[in-house]
């Protein structure tokens, strides 16, 4: 297939390039730096693209079977989430190709006994004022994400950390934070990598988001 990544050289967006060529995908890796998409592995099945991701055209993504939104930025801008997930769904409005793929937080998924969203158990960490803005806009593009019934998407969410490292065996759920046999909560960027393209190349999961944590 041809798969277009938004935010190419990003921790999710690197092992996602990874993985999908290794799976003889066709490739086009968007990133706003052009120093970055240059340490991208070389490989003839992809293309690399310095892209500002709002500036996409309708004509240019459709191009694609597949577009993952693995969109990156500082916690002063995290609305901008929610600003790139509404640009690329109106532009695909009524279509079914491409796919939209968005990599979500984990702060919209839930936990304990009374199944609250774990970004209220982020916010009472005192060291996640400088971060929180993230999982809180997370949170309001999926809630977007979910009243978009005309446009073929689906959103996957991480466990609780996310963090670079090779693929393993994995669990996957729906909107219950995940902890494997030893109470750990963690996702991978291998991981992710390979459950997305999963899910790309046996889809499961339409219109909804899917959890994917280390098993």
């Amino acid at each position: 297939m041809k798969i277009t990544i938004i935010g190419a050289t990003g921790m999710a967006g690197s092992a996602l390039v990874a993985e999908a060529l290794r799976r003889c995908h066709t490739v086009t890796a968007l990133a706003r730096s052009a120093e970055k998409l240059a340490q991208l592995p070389a490989n003839p099945q992809l293309t690399t693209k310095v892209q500002d991701a709002f500036a996409l055209t309708p004509e240019e993504l459709g191009t694609a079977d597949v577009v993952i939104d693995a969109f990156a930025t500082a916690p002063s801008l995290a609305f901008q989430h929610v600003d790139l997930a509404t640009n690329l769904v109106a532009k695909l409005r009524t279509t079914t190709t491409p796919r939209l793929v968005f990599i979500l937080g984990a702060g919209s998924l839930r936990t304990g006994d009374d199944h609250h969203l774990f970004v209220t158990d982020i916010a009472k960490d005192p060291n996640a004022a400088s971060f929180l803005s993230i999982p809180q806009n997370q949170l309001k593009e999926l809630n977007f994400l979910r009243d978009v019934d005309n446009v073929n998407w689906v959103g996957v969410s991480p466990a609780a950390d996310f963090h670079p490292g090779e693929a393993t065996p994995f669990l996957l759920g729906n909107n219950e934070l995940l902890f494997n046999a030893d109470h750990q909560s963690e996702t991978s960027a291998g991981t992710m990598a390979v459950a997305i393209l999963d899910e790309i190349e046996q889809p499961q999961h339409q219109q909804t988001r899917f959890t994917v944590a280390n098993k």
